[in-house]
């Protein structure tokens, strides 16, 4: 894109709050093919948008791989035609999905922002105006060398640009819905959208889009609390058909110690079950030989997720369970940081 070029943003509307209007029968979405009568302020950006929109828009309740990789056909297949992509999300799985599209995306060297609204435009205090305006101007963003700011999947929300892959929804009322504890905010929006340019994602080489479309959702999520017993832990790694674990544990990632235990971990490990530890806290990570809880837990096969947050972590064991590769192969890249998920000590 040259200085006197127009940008060009696909807006890609997966449902959500953000595209409803109030109507006789009730929130409806609208006709993203009718965007600027709704939002009219778009217009004063002088960008050249367009947008598609899922034939049934969904409440992201519903989202799933097979939606995933709708969105990802969609940046695909309009990759070469469009300076950057936004796309619009409730709020509910919008860390997943930012998560998943993180790892979908190979090569990804464009903007991809998704953003969403706590209350639907049209309404008297709602949000999603100034999110969708702020959203597309991220989307639009160049540095001193003139190319894209943001090179990465990125949620941007109310005041903030966070990484995707580290993002979490931590309020159900709140208008600052997204926080990522553990990694520096990307940006700042308030009268000027400051960008934290030693954070943000660069490429030493500029590869062609790799989209990953194999997603495997063989997965389930073990939460720890006092007093679980033997016959839930046993009966959840039995589970038929799952392939990986991601443990919730406590604090630096510690679990009970008591041998019923740790023999149910070592025995799930040794028939090939991955298990992932990820701390139930918000902020902080796994130090899992910190303490000698933890340290039972790696004597046991249990794979450190360092500070990674649970919707990164279940999209990654999905995308690396869907790549084809070795057990072994997988417990290394879970150690790694791929799309900058982790901080790896």
């Amino acid at each position: 894109m040259t200085d006197t070029q127009k940008p060009r943003i696909l807006i890609i509307y997966t449902g959500g709050t953000i595209g409803m209007v109030e109507t006789p029968n009730g929130l409806q979405p609208f006709d993203f093919s009718h965007l600027m009568d709704n939002v009219p302020k778009i217009g004063n950006l002088g960008y050249d948008i367009q947008s598609v929109q899922f034939p049934q828009p969904i409440d992201s309740s519903n989202m799933n791989p097979t939606y995933w990789n709708q969105i990802v056909k969609d940046i695909a297949d309009r990759y070469d035609d469009f300076d950057g992509f936004v796309i619009l999300h409730g709020t509910d799985t919008m860390a997943y999905t930012a998560s998943a599209l993180a790892f979908m995306l190979r090569n990804l060297r464009k903007p991809v922002v998704i953003t969403g609204s706590q209350l639907p435009i049209g309404d008297t205090r709602e949000d999603g105006t100034e999110n969708l305006i702020s959203a597309l101007q991220v989307a639009a963003a160049r540095d001193e060398n003139g190319d894209p700011m943001i090179q990465e999947v990125v949620i941007s929300f109310q005041d903030y640009i966070v990484r995707g892959c580290r993002s979490t929804k931590f309020t159900s009322t709140g208008f600052h819905a997204f926080k990522s504890f553990n990694y520096p905010n990307l940006g700042t929006i308030d009268l000027h959208i400051d960008y934290a340019k030693p954070y943000l994602m660069r490429h030493d080489t500029k590869l062609p889009l790799d989209p990953f479309y194999s997603m495997d959702p063989n997965i389930l999520v073990l939460w720890l609390y006092p007093g679980i017993t033997p016959d839930v832990v046993k009966s959840q790694l039995a589970t038929p058909g799952i392939k990986a674990v991601v443990l919730r544990t406590f604090g630096a990632g510690n679990a009970p110690t008591e041998q019923w235990f740790l023999d149910a971990l070592t025995d799930a490990v040794s028939k090939g079950l991955i298990i992932y530890n990820v701390t139930q806290c918000l902020n902080g990570g796994d130090e899992q030989k910190r303490y000698y809880t933890g340290d039972m837990l790696s004597k046991a096969g249990v794979i450190t997720g360092y500070d990674i947050t649970v919707e990164a972590a279940v999209t990654k064991l999905m995308y690396l369970l869907g790549s084809g590769l070795t057990t072994d192969q997988i417990k290394d890249y879970l150690t790694t940081s791929i799309v900058g998920e982790i901080t790896v000590d």
